[in-house]
């Protein structure tokens, strides 16, 4: 039987980690196909194994057009980190990586890059659909969560004794919770550290799990924290599950936010070959 060659970088942002094709060479137009490499490609056991799927297409609006595809098949509007890994691929093939400046077309609109060695800054579209402290019931209880979209959209739960919150069984319930269908959300558990910094856990859709960090939920976090703080706090430390610190910095007037960025390291890990 034949088979086609695919060859794909290996990329991790803070702990989330993506292969990324270049569709400039394949032409894969076919959005159903692009979902079925995606859920064979990220496949942890069978694949090369992936939170997500990067496709590198062509644009009319921007430099390059970036596409994500979850492990799960579904494409999602944006990924914060997904697009820091994508801007540091660009920029290292581009051998620009001591400075290098990138717009990114997206489903959630341009996002711009700014890359210097490993580390990657994005400035995100704005924050829209902020909600505060609506009342859902979760396993037989009433909790309190917080919503904002930030390129994709993200419930933020404040908890104390941060390692002891089940991820899996909450975020899955919360993710699923009928006042988010039909599409869903992500799902962030934060800890409150200090003025400036924080803790958190993520249950990410299309991953279906926890992952080691989320850069769109990493900011979400951040500026619900800031409104809730009450403090006029401009920049976050947020401490991720894989150990790595994303730095959130924003301008806020009142409940609205704007000239939002993700600053985080990016790096290569390896190149392949993959056969379908």
């Amino acid at each position: 039987m034949n088979k086609k060659k695919i060859d794909f970088d290996k990329l991790e942002g803070a702990g989330n980690d993506f292969v990324l094709i270049d569709n400039r060479v394949y032409k894969i137009s076919s959005t159903k196909l692009l979902q079925a490499l995606a859920r064979k490609m990220c496949d942890r056991k069978l694949g090369a194994g992936a939170d997500g799927l990067l496709v590198l297409e062509r644009s009319r609006v921007a430099d390059v057009r970036m596409r994500i595809i979850n492990a799960d098949g579904s494409e999602a509007e944006m990924c914060g980190n997904g697009a820091r890994c994508f801007a540091y691929n660009f920029a290292r093939q581009k051998k620009a990586l001591n400075n290098f400046s990138l717009a990114l077309e997206t489903k959630a609109g341009i996002v711009k890059a700014q890359v210097f060695k490993d580390n990657v800054k994005i400035n995100l579209t704005p924050p829209k659909d902020l909600k505060l402290d609506i009342p859902l019931k979760v396993s037989g209880r009433t909790i309190k969560v917080n919503v904002i979209n930030t390129g994709v959209p993200h419930a933020v739960i404040f908890v104390q004794g941060l390692d002891k919150i089940d991820v899996q069984t909450l975020g899955c319930e919360i993710r699923n919770h009928r006042y988010f269908a039909p599409a869903g959300t992500n799902v962030n558990f934060v800890e409150v550290l200090n003025r400036d910094s924080m803790r958190i856990r993520t249950y990410e859709r299309g991953v279906e799990a926890e992952t080691l960090a989320c850069g769109t939920g990493s900011t979400a976090a951040a500026l619900i924290t800031s409104i809730k703080m009450n403090k006029n706090i401009d920049k976050i430390n947020v401490h991720t599950a894989g150990g790595e610190i994303l730095k959130i910095s924003f301008n806020k007037s009142k409940n609205s936010f704007s000239d939002v960025w993700l600053e985080g390291r990016a790096r290569l890990v390896y190149r392949g070959e993959y056969y379908v």
